[in-house]
């Protein structure tokens, strides 16, 4: 199982994917689930996947093949728009493709696709495994896939169009702990981008290993944030938990 989550906010993208892979528990592995596109200054596209591990490998070695050898491929096609149909028709001749070979494997696999065309404003799309797909909006500021209802509340009280792009990463990053946490099947290191609108070149993949200073501090201010958070709540249900008066019963008992 893998997280994988993208932010689209005013001022950019924020990107944040674990690395863990299984097939069973005893043989698990990393391998980077966040690939970059780019010709630097005209376009970068940043692909996050997760699913069965040999589809997502066939449809980035595909889609990076199609760049030396096709007519019509991500880094020439006018749109992210077209860019996330190319995604689709790839991901959906791979699944076809290997679908039936072994019996009872499931192939499917689903992918964020976001970036930016020169031309046009940052976009974000959720790719399914049957190929089609959905953009991210203002109201819907965000994607997830693979695990990911650990990490979704958080998101969905704090991440809106309007939000600093700073502060969507550390919301990215709490989310991506709250799912660490709770599911032995994400695991570290995690590979974080921070995408500045227009920026159009040199994105940076941060690699966040199990020591990162960073991560850690996060980590440790939101655990005490919330168990601090929690101890100041009102006691709404302490009538509600409270002992029984067994005081009638004995009274009455004796007097007999």
């Amino acid at each position: 199982m893998t997280y994988c989550v993208a932010i689209k906010v005013e001022q950019g993208l924020v990107l944040t994917s674990d690395s863990r892979t299984n097939a069973g528990i005893d043989h698990i592995a990393s391998f980077r689930k966040l690939t970059v596109l780019e010709v630097p200054g005209e376009r970068v596209i940043f692909i996050q996947s997760a699913g069965n591990l040999a589809t997502t490998q066939s449809v980035i070695t595909m889609l990076q093949t199609a760049i030396r050898n096709a007519e019509r491929h991500c880094l020439n096609v006018p749109t992210m728009f077209d860019v996330a149909e190319l995604v689709g028709k790839t991901m959906r001749d791979v699944i076809k493709r290997d679908q039936g070979q072994n019996q009872g494997v499931d192939f499917s696999c689903s992918m964020l696709v976001s970036g930016q065309i020169k031309g046009e404003s940052h976009r974000l799309f959720h790719i399914y495994p049957q190929g089609n797909f959905i953009e991210a909006g203002e109201d819907t500021p965000y994607f997830q896939i693979g695990e990911s209802k650990y990490g979704k509340p958080i998101i969905d009280r704090i991440v809106n169009n309007n939000t600093p792009l700073d502060r969507a990463m550390l919301c990215s990053l709490i989310s991506m702990d709250s799912t660490l946490r709770s599911n032995l099947s994400v695991g570290m290191p995690l590979d974080l981008i921070c995408y500045h609108k227009d920026q159009l070149k040199d994105p940076q993949i941060i690699r966040v290993e199990e020591d990162d200073e960073m991560f850690r501090q996060v980590r440790l201010a939101w655990s005490e944030g919330i168990r601090d958070l929690f101890n100041g709540l009102p006691s709404l249900t302490e009538d509600l938990c409270r002992a029984p008066d067994n005081t009638t019963n004995t009274d009455a008992g004796n007097a007999k």
